[in-house]
C-alpha cells in the first residue's frame, strides 16, 4: 500500500460510518429535526433487522468532457436537468476516470479497480482472472437487490462481467453486449434500422463523423434506454423490490448524429472554438499530429485546420447530443418522482471518459495516442440523494472513479465475496455528508502506452512499453517523444510541456516516485496484457 493509501484510504471501515452517522446528525439539526427522525428511515448502519437500504441509479454518458455543462460553468451548453440534479446532490469538479477508452475505464468503474490490476487496458482486452473481479451487478444481486442494466453497457465479453443482470436491454451488437432485448430488433419494428444504420455506419463518410440524423426522436438510442429504464423502475416500484440501475447512453461519443430540435440551440456558424484549436503539432504525440495530418473522412482534421466551418459544426453537434442526454436525464427524474421513489434512491451521474470538443484540434479521444490530457480524463460526477447528501456542494478535491465502489460498499454496508481484490479507492461519504476533501493527494490514469499521475497542481505523463499488443498499434512512444508534464495553474489548456524545465526538476521527480511506488503496489494481474515499464526518456 501505498503512503497516500495508507493515509487517506477509508474503504468500509469504522471511520467513514462514523463521519456518516455525525454528518446526518449535523443535518438533522441544521433542519430542525431529531436525530432520530432523519436517521430511523435513511441509515444503513441501523440493526440488520432493521436496516433500509435505498435504491441506486446510475446513469453513464459516453465521452461526455466534464466541463461541458451548465453546472460546470460552461457559457453555451444548455443542461437544465443536470443543473438540477447538482443543486440536489455534490457535483466533483476533479473526476478523473482510469483509462480513457469505453471498455477499460467502464470495466474499471464497476468493479472499483485499477485497469493494470483487471487486465483491461485496451477496447479488445479480456481480463484474465473476470472470475475474480466480482462487478457491482453481482455484488447488489448478492445483497438481495434487483438489477437492471440499459443502453450501452460495453463491458468485456466475458465470464460474468457483462453478465448477471435480472433484466437488460442493449443499444449496440447483442453479440458484443448480450441482453434479455436490443436496440436493433426494436428499431427494425419501428421501420428506421436503415437510418439508424446510417448514423452507425454511413457517417464514417461525413466530415468529422457529424452529420443530421434522420432517426426520429422517439426512436433514437437514448429513447430506448430511458424508456426501458422507466419500464423497470416501474416494475420494482410495484413489486416492491429494491434496485440497482445502470442506466447508459451512447451520446455525446461519436457519430456526432444530433437531432434538428438540439442542433437548433446550437448554431454552427455561432459557435465558438477553443483557443487551442490550432495548437502547433509539434506541441502533440505523434498519434495525435498523424491525425490532425489526416486528409481521409471522417477524421479530416487537415481539411478542418482549413476551413474552421468544420470544426464548429463538430462542436455544435456534440453540444446538442449533450443537451439531449440531459432531457433524457431529466425524464428518468421525473420518472422516479412519479413513482415516488426519489427520497429513497442515490442518484450518480457520470461518464467513462471525455472528449476533445476540437481542443488542441482535436477530435473524439484520440485513444491510440495518449492519455494525459484533461479534456479527456476528467468526468463530470453528481451524487444525489434527497435529504442525506449535502445539496448544491461543489466539492474540488481530487476524485477516482474507482471511488465509486467503495462508497457503495461502504454506504450501504453490502457485503463481498471474501476472496474479493481488495479495493483501492476511497469512500466519498464524509465528502458527500460534510463536502469534506478527499484527502486524495495524486490521481492515476493509465492506458496500454501511457500513465499519468495528477496532483492539485501538475500533472505528469509517462510513456510505457506497450507490450504485446495489437500490431496496428503497437508503437513505443518513449523513443518517439518526450514525458509531459503541465503546470495546470499556469497553463490550464496544456500547452507548454515542462518536462525538461529545470525549474520543475523536483516536481517531476516527486510525480515520478508516486507513480512508481503506484506502480510496485498495485497488482498487475493484467501482465499478458501488456508490459507496464516505466523507463522513460527523461530517466535513461
Amino acid at each position: 500500500m501505498t503512503r497516500d493509501k495508507a493515509a487517506n484510504t477509508i474503504g468500509t471501515n469504522e471511520l467513514s460510518r462514523r463521519s456518516f452517522v455525525g454528518a446526518m446528525a449535523s443535518t438533522a439539526a441544521a433542519l430542525g429535526l431529531g436525530r432520530c427522525d432523519l436517521l430511523a428511515k435513511n441509515t444503513p448502519l441501523m440493526k440488520k433487522a432493521d436496516r433500509y437500504r435505498p435504491n441506486v441509479l446510475l446513469i453513464v454518458a459516453d465521452q461526455h468532457k466534464a466541463d461541458v455543462m451548465g453546472n460546470a460553468g460552461h457559457p453555451v451548453v444548455k443542461t437544465p436537468r443536470l443543473d438540477r440534479l447538482a443543486e440536489s446532490g455534490v457535483r466533483f469538479d476533479r473526476a478523473y476516470c482510469q483509462d480513457a477508452i469505453c471498455v477499460p475505464s467502464r470495466t474499471s468503474f464497476m468493479t472499483g479497480l485499477y485497469p493494470r490490476t483487471t487486465g483491461c487496458v485496451d477496447n479488445p482486452n479480456k481480463p484474465p482472472h473476470h472470475d475474480k473481479l466480482f462487478p457491482l451487478q453481482q455484488v447488489f444481486q448478492r445483497n438481495g437487490y434487483r438489477t437492471g442494466c440499459f443502453g450501452k453497457r460495453h463491458l468485456p465479453h466475458i465470464g460474468e462481467l457483462a453478465l448477471g443482470w435480472d433484466r437488460s436491454a442493449t443499444t449496440i451488437s447483442p453479440k458484443l453486449d448480450p441482453s434479455d432485448e436490443n436496440y436493433t430488433d426494436w428499431v427494425t419494428e419501428r421501420g428506421q434500422l436503415d437510418a439508424h444504420k446510417r448514423d452507425f455506419g454511413g457517417s464514417h463518410d461525413a466530415d468529422l463523423m457529424s452529420h443530421i440524423t434522420e432517426v426520429r426522436e422517439e426512436n433514437r438510442t437514448s429513447t430506448y434506454a430511458t424508456d426501458k429504464t422507466l419500464e423497470f423502475l416501474k416494475e420494482c416500484k410495484d413489486e416492491g423490490k429494491t434496485f440497482f440501475c445502470w442506466t447508459n447512453y451512447i451520446f455525446p461519443h461519436q457519430p456526432y448524429t444530433p437531432l434538428q430540435k438540439w442542433i437548433d440551440m446550437y448554431p454552427p456558424e455561432k459557435t465558438e472554438l477553443p483557443e487551442s484549436v490550432s495548437e502547433p503539432l509539434e506541441n502533440l504525440p505523434p498519434e495525435m499530429q498523424s491525425w490532425r495530418r489526416n486528409t481521409q473522412r471522417p477524421w479530416n482534421l487537415s481539411a478542418a485546420a482549413k476551413d474552421h466551418d468544420l470544426y464548429r459544426r463538430y462542436v455544435a453537434y456534440y453540444y446538442a447530443l449533450t443537451s439531449e442526454v440531459d432531457a433524457c436525464v431529466g425524464r428518468i427524474m421525473d420518472g422516479l418522482d412519479r413513482l415516488g421513489l426519489s427520497d429513497d434512491t442515490i442518484v450518480i451521474y457520470t461518464s467513462d471518459h471525455g472528449d476533445f470538443v476540437a481542443a488542441h484540434g482535436m477530435v473524439e479521444k484520440c485513444a491510440l495516442g495518449h492519455n494525459v490530457y484533461e479534456d479527456t480524463l476528467r468526468v463530470p460526477l453528481i451524487v444525489a440523494w434527497p435529504k442525506r447528501f449535502l445539496e448544491g456542494a461543489v466539492n474540488k478535491s481530487l476524485v477516482e472513479l474507482v471511488d465509486l465502489y467503495p462508497t457503495l460498499m461502504d454506504l450501504l454496508d453490502l457485503k463481498r465475496p471474501k476472496d474479493a481484490p481488495e479495493l483501492p479507492g476511497k469512500s466519498l461519504i464524509p465528502s458527500l455528508t460534510e463536502n469534506k476533501p478527499t484527502g486524495r493527494k495524486y490521481a492515476v490514469s493509465e492506458n496500454w502506452n501511457q500513465a499519468t499521475v495528477i496532483t492539485e497542481r501538475y500533472k505528469l505523463g509517462v510513456w510505457i512499453d506497450p507490450g504485446p499488443i495489437p500490431k496496428y498499434k503497437r508503437r513505443d512512444n518513449r523513443e518517439r517523444f518526450p514525458d509531459q508534464l503541465f503546470d495546470r495553474e499556469k497553463d490550464p489548456l496544456e500547452l507548454k510541456n515542462l518536462i525538461d524545465d529545470p525549474k520543475y526538476t523536483s516536481v517531476r521527480k516527486e510525480l515520478r516516485a508516486y507513480l512508481d511506488e503506484w506502480s510496485d503496489s498495485t497488482p498487475n494481474t493484467g501482465k499478458r496484457q501488456y508490459v507496464s515499464n516505466w523507463v522513460s526518456r527523461q530517466e535513461r
